[in-house]
Formats: C-alpha cells, sequence, structure tokens
C-alpha cells in the first residue's frame, strides 16, 4: 500500500478554524500570525490537515524516495504554545533565534508561549529569509 501523506490541503475555513481556539490569547496571536504569514509569503491560508495554517506549498523527496508537499511556511495554534514551522539551519539563523526571544527550537520548529514574548519584527525577518532560502532550494 502506497503511503499517502495526512497533512495535505483541505477545506477548512481558516477563520473558522482560528475563531474555534479556545484560548483567548492563542486566538489572538494565531489572527496575528496569520496575517503576518500572509503577508510576507504573498499567499492566501489554507489548512493543512486539521490543524495547521499554512502559507505557500512545495514538493520535496528525499533520498529514500519519499515525497510529497507541504507548506512553504505554517503554524499551529496548539493547547499548550503555538508551533510555527520554518525551514531551519539557513545562514543567519542561529542570529535570528538569539534575537527572537523567549522561544524553543526543534528540527523545524519554533514553539512560542505568547507572540508578546517575541520580537515579532525579528519573526518577520526570519520568516522573509526562511521564504528566501526555501525558494532556492525548493523552486517552483
Amino acid at each position: 500500500m502506497a503511503y499517502e501523506a495526512r497533512t495535505k490541503p483541505t477545506k477548512i475555513s481558516v477563520a473558522d478554524f482560528i475563531a474555534a481556539v479556545e484560548n483567548p490569547t492563542r486566538r489572538a496571536d494565531a489572527e496575528t500570525l496569520c496575517a503576518l504569514f500572509e503577508e510576507i509569503s504573498g499567499e492566501p491560508p489554507v489548512m493543512w490537515g486539521p490543524s495547521i495554517i499554512g502559507f505557500g506549498r512545495y514538493h520535496y523527496r528525499y533520498a529514500s524516495g519519499h515525497e510529497g508537499d507541504a507548506p512553504r511556511l505554517g503554524f499551529s495554534p496548539r493547547k499548550a504554545q503555538t508551533v510555527v514551522y520554518i525551514l531551519p539551519g539557513f545562514s543567519g539563523w542561529e542570529a535570528f533565534i538569539a534575537r527572537l526571544g523567549k522561544v524553543k527550537t526543534s528540527v523545524a520548529c519554533l514553539y512560542i508561549n505568547r507572540l508578546d514574548q517575541i520580537d515579532l519584527g525579528v519573526l518577520r525577518e526570519l520568516a522573509a529569509a526562511s521564504l528566501v532560502e526555501m525558494r532556492e532550494r525548493y523552486p517552483d
């Protein structure tokens, strides 16, 4: 049986999804990130799976042969924190993270408790730099 990605674009309304976020701070943060990422990417928000709001799309292929599509930039307002999905490891990554504020990182994620704990200007710069790198690595 062929692998089928669970995280793919859906017809779920982004506005309805954000409106249903229970925590009012997390909901307000989601509205802010949605507007910011749409402005930076020039792409409309699209739900990917049940809980990721994505902007743009790229196709990846691993050496193993596994391939699929994913958003170029995205986030998910989770119960504990907001997760930002972003390309890591490009030139200047560490400097952006050092300036960003209170954030935890993993391979391709930023974990943010509240947007008022980070510098949104730095997040804007980081997201824009990530998109430039994404377009170089994964051209349309």
